[in-house]
């Protein structure tokens, strides 16, 4: 049923096909080896394999797809281990279907995206502990950016996409993105979970 639901909304789509599907993670990863999809709606409860090893085995594959984890579960220890996995978005099922499509496209073109809800229970584990010492090192670290650069790294923190950032701050969406690469490259982060996490830890969005 989940997965009929899901092949609907992303089937309504005409940017979005549908590659395969597969009822557990030992199925999901023999696929997506052999249909090279771009992005991976993955589920954490399944048979066999859940999802979560499943996206690990994904990350080693020689062209990875980018993972959404998708679930009905918003424990903090799924997310941070599914992130640690390599999964770029985190979705829960009660999503809206345009937040789902969203998600997809996000992690096509190398962005990630987190459920509001999800983000907001991620960013309170990593800046409850040990307040001002990571606070300090943050802003440390946030010292190589410049100006326009710590704009959009705020905009970032706070959830926007890329067009939504170029439409606030007055720039293309590709000169977004180069923002965005460079942020990534001089902070040495992976992607935006991270970036948005830093501005967290910074107090950028206090």
């Amino acid at each position: 049923m989940v997965r009929t639901m899901l092949r609907t909304i992303m089937e309504s789509a005409g940017d979005i096909s549908v590659a395969g599907e597969a009822s557990d993670g030992d199925e999901a990863v023999r696929l997506a080896r052999d249909l090279r999809p771009d992005v991976v709606l993955m589920d954490i409860r399944m048979p066999r394999a859940d999802g979560l090893t499943a996206t690990q085995r994904l990350g080693a594959l020689d062209r990875p797809p980018k993972v959404v984890v998708l679930t009905t579960f918003d424990l903090d220890e799924y997310v941070r281990t599914a992130l640690l996995h390599g999964a770029v978005g985190f979705l829960l099922k009660d999503a809206p279907a345009a937040d789902m499509l969203t998600a997809v496209r996000s992690a096509a073109s190398g962005d990630a995206m987190l459920s509001p809800k999800v983000t907001r229970r991620l960013l309170h584990h990593f800046t409850d502990t040990d307040v001002r010492r990571r606070r300090t090192e943050a802003e440390n670290r946030l010292r190589v950016l410049t100006g326009k650069e710590r704009e959009v790294l705020v905009a970032v923190g706070g959830g926007l996409s890329n067009t939504d950032i170029a439409a606030s701050l007055y720039m293309s969406e590709s000169t977004v993105k180069t923002h965005v690469s460079r942020i990534l490259t001089k902070l040495a982060l992976t992607n935006r979970v991270q970036a948005a996490i830093l501005a967290h830890r910074a107090g950028l969005l206090d």
